[in-house]
């Protein structure tokens, strides 16, 4: 899950709301003349109350306007566009496809607004980026001009995780140059995935080497790492670049890390062998690790190869770990996605006449807190998700990953974006297929001597998504089957700060490297004693 998860269920309420097309604003954005070669996409517009915007940049200059789902303050209109050139003037109706609310419907005053053409249709999964067009900051008036016109007249650049920018403290400069050396490129064509797709799959990726590496002859043991929903390719430079600056430091054992993206158009592919996004997770243990092992010196064993992952990278972690317990000899997911799916997110997916926008009581169900304070419903984050685009949405991947194929050839949801309701012939095949806890259940006799003890879960029990939900039932559920469990529940801890002691926000991270470490080095401790946060019943 992810701050910025977003969807169209809002759309048909909304434009069933009865405003009268002729009354609808529109908005004119025009392709800047100097704007090279032809251009399409996902016309973006985004608008917050200039107060609000004025008081997020803290007095200094407004440089971006996003549709936050947790302060309540974005809204953002959409509409497709085909191939246009430079001065092309584009008309988007504001209230067309538009949430939270109908552009129509705000309350009359100054709004910074900005316009952005999403090139790629990857805006829904990890925002503006390399190639996207956008327009400077611009402060209109609600109701709205006839005539009011924003231009697109900057191109994106690409990012460079190699390069920081030029107010970059040197510490961090410092950090990337030292570690840069030891950081390799992973790009491995994928047999099994280039042949579900017909084209060549680049599975990509970054190993990253301990210090020495170059002049010993050791062999190390592995860690795998996954990202996020949001993170990509160039985000995992970053997490190579603090692992490699807390081994320099001896904070860390050496050991060989290795990077994994997730990412892909329709959101995270979670590693799992899927009817819609291939078989990553064959990919993965049969293809990728092996050719892995051939050119590096890794310890190339099961109690040499470690899982570890946050948020949809703990989900895929967890996922790897129970469904190929004899590669790898532990995984230590931190706050993963729902592990069982009698608490996903708050919803209990096999209740008859589930529904994922309304408890029973017809309540709103909530999707993020800040501890006990509600950020945002799941309506409102799928709404958002709907009208950023049609691929990379929080709850789109989970289908893309999740779901049987329709006959469309794309995944049948798991329910209605208009009014919630829950499909249990989709949830069926989710719970034969994924729900981690119901496969343990069947599975455990099976499973038991190659898994028993090699599970590690941590969570917050404050966790933003309510992610500790989920995480309790699956630890009731291998209590029930008597397996070996060490599942950790920080008090207070968030989704965000769950890695954070005080001043040290890595210190769960060297927790978690030290104990892979003992597995594969018995004996084996920390130099000087790790902080630890407090923990929960």
């Amino acid at each position: 899950m992810r701050s910025m998860m977003i969807s169209a269920a809002m759309l048909l309420a909304l434009s069933a709301s009865g405003a009268n097309a002729a009354d609808h604003p529109i908005l004119q954005v025009q392709v800047g003349p100097g704007i090279p070669g032809q251009v399409s996409g996902r016309l973006l517009i985004f608008a917050e109350p200039l107060a609000a915007a004025k008081a997020d940049a803290k007095g200094g200059v407004i440089e971006s306007v996003e549709a936050d789902p947790f302060s309540g303050e974005g809204q953002v209109a959409a509409r497709e566009v085909g191939t246009v050139a430079a001065g092309a003037v584009l008309d988007i109706d504001l209230d067309g496809r538009a949430a939270p609310k109908l552009f129509s419907r705000l309350p009359p005053g100054e709004y910074a607004v900005q316009a952005v053409l999403d090139q790629d249709h990857s805006y829904n999964y990890n925002g503006r980026g390399g190639g996207d067009l956008v327009s400077p900051v611009t402060t209109i008036t609600l109701p709205l001009a006839a005539g009011t016109k924003l231009v697109l007249d900057k191109v994106e650049p690409d990012y460079d995780p190699f390069k920081l920018p030029p107010q970059a403290p040197k510490a961090a400069v410092d950090r990337l140059a030292a570690a840069k050396p030891h950081i390799a490129p992973v790009n491995f064509v994928s047999p099994a995935l280039s042949a579900f797709f017909g084209r060549p799959i680049t599975m990509k990726g970054w190993v990253l080497t301990p210090p020495g590496y170059e002049t010993d002859k050791a062999r190390y043991p592995t860690a795998y790492y996954t990202h996020g929903f949001g993170g990509s390719n160039p985000y995992l430079v970053g997490q190579a670049t603090r692992m490699y600056d807390l081994m320099a430091k001896g904070e860390a054992p050496k050991m060989i890390w290795v990077y994994l993206d997730e990412s892909g158009a329709t959101g995270t592919h979670e590693f799992a062998d899927s009817v819609n996004n291939g078989p990553w997770g064959k990919a993965l243990t049969e293809e990728l690790i092996p050719d892995l092992e051939k050119h590096w010196r890794m310890d190339a064993k099961a109690n040499g190869r470690f899982l570890n992952g946050h948020s949809s990278g703990g989900w895929a972690t967890l996922w790897l770990q129970t469904r190929y317990p004899k590669v790898f000899g532990g995984t230590w997911s931190t706050s993963p996605d729902p592990s069982d799916f009698h608490d996903f997110t708050g919803v209990d997916l096999y209740a008859p006449n589930a529904n994922v926008y309304y408890k029973p009581d017809g309540s709103p169900r909530p999707i993020a807190r800040d501890h006990d304070k509600v950020l945002a419903t799941l309506k409102d984050m799928v709404a958002l998700e709907e009208v950023l685009g049609e691929y990379g949405g929080q709850f789109g991947s989970f289908d893309w990953v999740f779901s049987p194929r329709g006959p469309a050839g794309r995944p049948v949801p798991m329910f209605d974006r208009a009014t919630g309701a829950v499909d249990p012939a989709v949830v069926a095949y989710w719970s034969q297929h994924y729900d981690i806890a119901a496969r343990l259940k069947a599975n455990w006799p099976a499973l038991k001597p190659d898994l028993d003890g090699k599970v590690h879960l941590i969570v917050g029990t404050a966790d933003t998504f309510y992610l500790d939900g989920a995480a309790r039932k699956l630890e009731a559920v291998m209590k029930g089957l008597g397996a070996k469990t060490d599942f950790r529940y920080l008090k207070d801890k968030t989704h965000g700060d769950l890695y954070a002691v005080g001043e040290d926000r890595q210190a769960l991270m060297k927790t978690i490297a030290w104990e892979m470490y003992a597995v594969a080095r018995p004996g084996s401790k920390p130099p000087v004693p790790i902080p630890t946060a407090p923990a929960a019943p």
